[in-house]
């Protein structure tokens, strides 16, 4: 699930001026949400049930700072491991207010095992990142960065969009935002692709807004993941697409606990 959900879900402040602390009002989730999906993946036309992946942020501490803690964690089951192994584990911290302070990921896909950390301080109108990659090889990478904008990684992205009010948007509407990891700073691009019917796991259909994230490749945008994320104030990830260097996967929601805002999306 390289750069996925989640991705996965991310329209933020776009280019929002770090002079603001890059803060963001939360209206989507509260403390104790959790999301549970099942995972599937395409071998030979087939697709095959791959594994289960699960969402949930809790408010905690992060350096004395009173902050929310995000969550993913992906599980692939032995059916699929001769395949392809998946252990991704993501975590990030943010303030009560959305400013992003600390993102990680550590990632077992194939025989591949890495780890990705950014670390965010905010002063003098900047956003300031440390950022640390430990290699395949075992080996660390460390680099610096300061931006006159906001940046985000994958989870803090994920946590500030589902705040955004898409009334205005329009198929075809597309923004871009800088994304950080590891490593360094690129170019996203998100475009919102409609509105459309979604049946989850758990045997309901739902109203979704449609959407991709794309990065670059080779001088132009690729399609990395297509996401469904229910139109109302929860902006809950129903149905995700992923187009990945193994092939593809899919995941689709099984369960929702703790949501803050009635689920009005439910196609009856």
């Amino acid at each position: 699930m390289k750069k996925t959900l989640l991705a996965i879900l991310m329209l933020a402040t776009f280019a929002v001026n770090a002079t603001a602390q890059c803060s963001f009002r939360n209206t989507a989730f509260n403390s104790g949400e959790s999301l549970t999906y099942n995972l599937y993946y395409n071998w030979q036309f087939v697709w095959v049930k791959a594994g289960t992946a699960s969402m949930s942020v809790y408010k905690s501490y992060f350096k004395g700072q009173e902050a929310y803690r995000g969550s993913l964690v992906t599980r692939g089951n032995k059916r699929v491991d001769d395949l392809f192994v998946l252990r991704d584990t993501l975590l990030c911290y943010c303030s009560i207010d959305m400013k992003p302070l600390y993102y990680r990921k550590g990632a077992h896909e194939g025989k591949r095992y890495t780890v990705d950390e950014v670390w965010y301080t905010y002063k003098g109108g900047n956003t300031n990142l440390r950022q640390h990659r430990q290699k395949h090889d075992g080996t660390h990478a460390w680099c610096n960065a300061s931006k006159n904008e906001c940046v985000f990684d994958m989870m803090n992205i994920f946590l500030r969009a589902r705040s955004f009010d898409p009334t205005n948007w329009k198929k075809g509407f597309e923004v871009k935002f800088p994304m950080a990891d590891g490593n360094g700073i690129e170019t996203a691009l998100l475009r919102y692709r409609g509105k459309s019917t979604v049946k989850a796991d758990n045997g309901r259909k739902y109203r979704c807004l449609e959407l991709s994230y794309m990065e670059l490749s080779k001088g132009k945008y690729k399609e990395v993941v297509r996401f469904y994320i229910t139109d109302d104030k929860n902006h809950v990830p129903v149905r995700l697409d992923m187009f990945l260097r193994f092939g593809s996967a899919k995941a689709f929601l099984t369960s929702m606990y703790g949501v803050r805002n009635p689920v009005t999306s439910i196609v009856k």
